[in-house]
């Protein structure tokens, strides 16, 4: 029998993020591990409280279990040798503590220093400096988008608790240096995401004119789409021809449409929503820059890394984790600066060859640093190191 790996991921598909997509592709790769033998290594388990839906369990190389009750989870945890779980939630990492298991968390958020997890300051839409962590806790307790202070208080009180936990698992893995110099957590691994190869050779960006702008992602405050589309509007006031085409849906969709319609960029824009995996790779065929405009809550850039793959220039906002993944094979604007935004994409657009070189750069920059394999091979090493070290 292989080692029993139980991963508890609160977010699974068919729901769709970066955690999912990690996750998904994490356990699945675990599960293909096998020993000098051909037999598996890990025999893995994963718990999620995402409902099935539509999608098919039956197709994946591991068991799943949704929404599991808390005796379910905790019999999980007694039969397993190692708990994974992505995000600091408290229950697994409670119980697997208590059970004295070897533990290990995988930080998609900043849940451990921030109440909200986003690291923004919701009301003014910027990035925090760290108030949680300098003792600032009033200012903690005001960060709301609404005037709901027991809630605020709650979240508070959580962090302290997922902090103290945190400190006393076997690994806190971190997908980004930067993210283990702003966490400060004991015990950390960095293990940066794998990226799977989405096409061979190096995607020339597209020629096509007028140039096609491309984001990609949920539609919510966060991922600073308002941003881009005064960027776009300041574009237009300089007369220059371009498509903005906006992959995704989320709440805020219609308050963008509202928006690309005040700034009269109408027939500029074009929110197509979510798209097939078919319809995804043809948009992207037709693209001659990606954005990623966050303002916050992106500990690594899945959406970045997974453009860079395809060969496409990438402008990023300059969070910490998007320039330690882009390096020197893109460009990056101030946080919410959309003048800047506007001059970085007008950089892009009028020069080819430097769009070209870019996309080349990037290409390479991901299959050096962020292969998948890497990943896989990264978390099947730290599991062996846990299981022979005997320390609980």
């Amino acid at each position: 029998m292989g080692v029993k790996l139980l991963f508890y991921s609160h977010f699974f598909p068919p729901s769709i993020g970066g955690v999912e997509t990690i996750v998904l592709s994490l356990a699945r790769g675990l599960a293909e591990v096998r020993t000098s033998h051909g037999s598996p290594e890990f025999e893995v388990t994963l718990a999620t409280q995402t409902p099935a839906q539509s999608f098919d369990d039956r197709l994946l190389p591991f068991r799943v279990l949704r929404q599991p009750s808390m005796v379910q989870l905790r019999r999980l945890i007694r039969l397993s040798d190692i708990i994974h779980v992505a995000g600091p939630a408290l229950s697994p990492v409670g119980f697997g503590l208590l059970a004295g298991k070897p533990v290990v968390v995988e930080h998609h958020g900043f849940q451990v220093i921030c109440p909200t997890g986003q690291l923004l300051v919701e009301p003014e839409q910027s990035p925090c400096p760290g108030h949680f962590m300098a003792g600032r806790h009033v200012e903690c307790l005001r960060c709301r988008s609404d005037s709901n202070w027991i809630a605020s208080f709650k979240l508070w009180i959580l962090t302290f608790v997922r902090r103290f936990l945190c400190a006393r698992v076997d690994a806190n893995i971190l997908p980004t240096q930067w993210l283990r110099h702003v966490l400060k957590l004991p015990n950390t691994v960095p293990i940066p995401h794998g990226i799977e190869t989405i096409a061979e050779g190096t995607q020339t960006p597209s020629l096509l004119r007028p140039p096609v702008i491309v984001f990609q992602g949920r539609l919510v405050t966060t991922k600073g789409v308002r941003v881009l589309l005064e960027a776009a509007s300041k574009l237009r006031s300089g007369s220059r021809q371009f498509e903005l085409m906006v992959i995704g849906d989320g709440p805020e969709r219609d308050a963008l449409e509202q928006l690309s319609r005040t700034l009269e960029l109408s027939s500029f824009v074009r929110f197509v929503g979510r798209l097939s995996a078919v319809d995804l790779e043809s948009a992207f065929l037709n693209a001659s820059v990606v954005v990623v405009p966050s303002l916050g809550g992106e500990v690594f850039g899945l959406v970045v890394a997974e453009n860079m793959s395809r060969g496409l220039p990438i402008v990023a906002s300059n969070l910490g984790a998007f320039a330690e993944v882009l390096g020197e094979s893109g460009l990056t604007f101030g946080v919410g600066d959309a003048n800047q935004l506007a001059r970085q994409l007008t950089l892009v657009l009028d020069d080819a060859v430097l769009a070209a070189d870019f996309g080349r750069r990037a290409k390479r920059r991901v299959a050096e640093v962020y292969p998948r394999d890497r990943m896989i091979e990264a978390h099947a090493k730290l599991y062996r190191q846990l299981i022979t070290s005997g320390n609980r």
